[in-house]
């Protein structure tokens, strides 16, 4: 198997990319640009699936009787993964928020 501590690095990365591109579609919600805050949660859902797709990998080849040591940056990298799945889930309703909220405050005017 190829080096573990990269093929972790690789979760980490694509769920880091996955959090900071919720955060950004959040804010963009916040302003009003409910466009952009859709199509960049569908980026940031682009990077949870790479992520998965790691992690997959990694749990078919333990299925499949290959020994897995888990390092302490392997509980990191789904330590991320999980706080980016949550971030993602939170950003969605974030946005749905705005949108009431921006409807409510353009009906007033």
């Amino acid at each position: 198997m190829e080096n573990l501590e990269e093929i972790v690095f690789g979760i980490i990365g694509s769920a880091g990319d996955a959090k900071g591109i919720s955060y950004e579609a959040m804010a963009e919600a916040e302003k009003g640009n409910f466009e952009k805050a859709e199509s960049l949660l569908k980026d940031a859902d682009k990077s949870l699936i790479e992520a998965h797709n790691i992690q997959t990998d990694l749990l078919q080849r333990e299925a499949s009787g290959e020994h897995i040591a888990v390092p302490l940056v392997m509980v990191h990298a789904q330590d991320h993964l999980m706080t980016a799945v949550e971030v993602r889930t939170l950003a969605e309703t974030f946005i749905r928020l705005n949108q009431r909220l921006h409807k409510l405050e353009n009906k007033k005017k």
